[in-house]
Formats: structure tokens, C-alpha cells, sequence
């Protein structure tokens, strides 16, 4: 009798012990979200082609995206944001050619990497911040300005980024997550080889979707 109370006296035990530990959440959480890019246009004037400061544009637009978080601690999580390459579409809003004109389009891979503090790490809503660098390599771009000759960027940009966001649980390891950042992005743009503005787009990225938590 005393044998068979002691066996589940340890069973009690170790049943309490594995209890937290087979409902504890595991340490990734993988997002798919659809991003909205929010350029802020920036760029300098070109005044030998009438182009006054923040006439370059780049067009906003809606694209899919998944970011894998891993947590090192239930508070401390890193994030990487991934896509594939993106197309856009660039327009001089003003200058000595009149009007908006689209002088061609580039693209570009954005991957972004932040560390996070998430403040309520077991709540049914869980905000965070974030802050981090992203690194943007511009591939296949097809700029002219007509008339006037083949335009060139760099071929990457390393720049902060800022960010915020929460997700709120809806299912055992499901979760809704909003995220909104601010990414700084930039290049050069030369003309002959020589530098004739600097373009930043800067945008703000406005991302929702559902997680995953494992």
C-alpha cells in the first residue's frame, strides 16, 4: 500500500512538472502577411533638368510576405522579413519635359532583420517593438530619362529600421498580427557615370496576417 502511494505521489509530481512544460509554447512563430509599401519620396532637386526636390516617385503597392521569428527568451524574439523581389515603377512628377512622365521601373529584395521585446509574452494580445537594419539589393533596373540618356542606381542600400506591432491569439498556436515599420532605403542615381540625385524612398510598410506558433 505504502509502495502504490508513493508511485502516485511521483506520478502526481512529474505530472505536475510536465504539465507546464507540454502546454509552454515553442520558440518560433512563422507569419504570412500581405505588406502594404508606402514610399515617402525623398530626392534631391536636379535644377539642370528643371526637377525640383521630392518630384522622383516610386509607386506603392500591395505584396506578399512571411517573416520567421525565433524567441530566445518568452520577452526576446529576433525577426527576419522575406519577399521575393518586388517591381517598380519610378516618375519625375515635374520637370523640363512637362508633366508626370515614367522614366522605367527597377526591383528590389528588401530582407529586413529586427530584434524584438514583446511585452506580454503569454496574454491573449501580445504587442512588441522592434528596431533592426534591412538590406535592399536593386536589381534589373531600366531607367531614362528621354532625350537625355540611361540613368543608374546602386546596387544596395543598408538602412535602420523601426517597428511595432502586436499579435492576438485566436487558437492554440494561431495568431493575427499586425506590423507596421519604418524602413529606411535609398541610392544614388547617376547619369554618365556621374551622380545626379540621390533618391530615398524610405517607406513605411504596413503588413497583416496570420501566424503560427511552434
Amino acid at each position: 500500500m505504502r509502495k502504490a502511494k508513493i508511485a502516485l505521489l511521483a506520478a502526481a509530481v512529474v505530472s505536475s512538472f510536465a504539465l507546464p512544460v507540454s502546454a509552454a509554447e515553442g520558440p518560433w512563430l512563422v507569419r504570412l502577411r500581405a505588406l502594404y509599401l508606402e514610399p515617402s519620396d525623398k530626392s534631391d532637386a536636379i535644377p539642370a533638368l528643371a526637377v525640383p526636390a521630392d518630384a522622383i516617385t516610386v509607386n506603392d503597392k500591395w505584396f506578399p510576405e512571411v517573416d520567421i521569428t525565433y524567441f530566445f527568451t518568452p520577452n526576446i524574439a529576433t525577426e527576419l522579413v522575406l519577399t521575393y523581389p518586388q517591381k517598380h515603377t519610378v516618375t519625375v512628377q515635374q520637370s523640363a519635359l512637362g508633366g508626370a512622365v515614367d522614366i522605367g521601373t527597377f526591383k528590389h529584395l528588401p530582407p529586413t532583420l529586427s530584434l524584438q521585446y514583446h511585452f506580454a509574452p503569454e496574454a491573449t494580445f501580445r504587442p512588441y517593438v522592434g528596431a533592426g537594419v534591412n538590406l535592399t539589393y536593386f536589381i534589373d533596373d531600366n531607367l531614362e530619362i528621354p532625350g537625355v540618356g540611361k540613368l543608374g542606381m546602386d546596387s544596395y542600400s543598408v538602412g535602420a529600421s523601426f517597428g511595432a506591432g502586436f499579435d492576438w491569439k485566436v487558437d492554440k498556436n494561431l495568431f493575427v498580427n499586425f506590423d507596421v515599420k519604418k524602413v529606411y532605403i535609398g541610392s544614388d542615381v547617376t547619369l554618365g557615370g556621374a551622380k545626379v540625385t540621390e533618391v530615398n524612398v524610405d517607406p513605411i510598410l504596413w503588413s497583416v496576417g496570420l501566424g503560427w506558433r511552434f
